[in-house]
């Protein structure tokens, strides 16, 4: 993330993200297929290969694509395969979802997980204070809710932030300009596409 000036001088933070080339490898048809969709892939994978192998190499393999995803389209009949994608698709305005795995925090308790506020600080309660307190009941229904917030795994969940900005697009460098945060760490891999359910 960094921050930029829009025109009336105010700092706004921008988040931003190298937005393909994505080639287009397979389209899934309706007729075919059953329903409508693109595969991308990004990311070249690095060869590894000793210096005999290398040597003895004949002619280059295809290229492989360190990441692919699918993506549900409305119509898909405008790709081909093989065709580029880049961030000549979106321009200054546009408002995008962003989806993304997001930062894994391990084993977390109630504070951190849900806000809680833990216990008082006060009584002698000098070992309560981030415990989550009574959680179940004896009589009825004598057990705990399933579902109930409690400590446990957090992050590492696909996450969705929707109608985010675009600041600006610059296909020279690949560089897409977001307004606001996205979801994941630094390097990790994001699906971004025109909103469906932009705020009126």
């Amino acid at each position: 993330m960094t921050q930029v000036y829009d025109k009336g001088g105010k700092t706004e933070a921008i988040t931003v993200v190298e937005a393909g080339p994505c080639t287009v490898m397979q389209i899934k048809t309706m007729e075919k297929d059953g329903y409508t969709a693109v595969q991308l892939g990004f990311g070249e994978v690095k060869s590894h290969k000793s210096g005999g192998k290398k040597g003895k190499a004949k002619e280059k393999a295809p290229a492989k694509f360190k990441y692919m995803r699918e993506i549900r389209l409305d119509n898909g009949d405008k790709l081909e395969a093989g065709q580029k994608i880049d961030v000549s698709v979106f321009k200054a305005g546009d408002v995008i979802d962003v989806r993304g795995i997001s930062k894994g925090k391990g084993f977390a308790g109630g504070v951190k997980r849900y806000h809680f506020r833990g216990g008082p600080k006060t009584h002698g309660q000098s070992d309560r204070w981030r415990a989550p307190g009574s959680v179940g009941s004896n009589t009825s229904p004598g057990r705990v809710y399933k579902g109930l917030r409690m400590a446990g795994h957090m992050g590492s969940e696909r996450v969705t932030v929707s109608n985010l900005v675009v600041v600006e697009a610059n296909p020279e460098r690949n560089l897409l300009l977001i307004r606001g945060a996205v979801p994941g760490m630094t390097n990790g891999l994001l699906v971004i596409e025109k909103t469906k359910r932009e705020k009126k």
